[in-house]
């Protein structure tokens, strides 16, 4: 087997990734018109959309502990003799098996998406019924009261609407997000942190890990364009 395939595959694997990323946010859209039709009434129709999000981000997980067991495996064999390259196949997986055990379920639960999908949908339902939505966490419910009181559709570097608003989930600013995804790579490549753009906010260090997509402010702005 030649490094030329291996690397071919993880290609491979990653555009499955991707692919995997948008069946996410259109498992999200869906979950998204059952709560503002039913509401609270249709619970276990969530719950199971809840459930086809936790079996996208374990196999998301996955491909990332396979992805990086292969480069680094491939990495130290690229330093030996070419004969070593039998050896792939098993240590390949010896290294995928040995990163898969350290995962933890609390960790899972971090997964971007599945954060993005648990929000918008807890955001969705108190919309429709601010009663059903007592038990939310404060953080929630903080984050309901400044979206409902800025209604700031406007992206603080784009300055038109945005088309697919990016919440910060550390200073809660939104900004679109093909611009911000911009911004933070050439900073990066400038080996410079990022301040939020927002004028006053305090945070020094935006980063794509602290982003998610903010689908019910994507509907509303929808909607708004729609109703021009």
């Amino acid at each position: 087997m030649s490094l030329s395939s291996v690397h071919s595959t993880v290609s491979s694997l990653r555009t499955c990734q991707a692919d995997i990323g948008t069946g996410m946010d259109i498992v999200t859209d869906v979950a998204l018109d059952l709560a503002e039709t039913s509401g609270a009434e249709n619970e276990s129709g969530l719950k199971k959309l809840e459930l086809m999000m936790l079996d996208c981000a374990k196999l998301d997980r996955e491909i990332n502990c396979f992805v990086e067991a292969v480069d680094v495996v491939t990495s130290e064999l690229r330093q030996q003799q070419p004969e070593a390259m039998f050896t792939l196949k098993s240590l390949v997986e010896e290294m995928f098996t040995e990163r898969q055990s350290r995962l933890s379920d609390e960790e899972l639960q971090q997964h971007t998406k599945l954060v993005s999908f648990k929000e918008n949908v807890r955001n969705a339902l108190k919309t429709v019924n601010p009663g059903a939505a007592e038990n939310t966490e404060e953080e929630l419910d903080e984050d309901v009261a400044v979206t409902q009181s800025q209604v700031n559709f406007t992206c603080p570097l784009t300055k038109v609407d945005m088309v697919n608003p990016m919440k910060n989930k550390k200073c809660k600013h939104h900004y679109d997000q093909d611009a911000i995804l911009e911004l933070i790579n050439n900073r990066k490549s400038q080996k410079k942190l990022l301040r939020c753009p927002v004028i006053g906010c305090g945070n020094n260090d935006v980063k794509q890990s602290d982003l998610m997509l903010d689908q019910m402010m994507k509907r509303q702005i929808q909607r708004k364009q729609s109703d021009t």
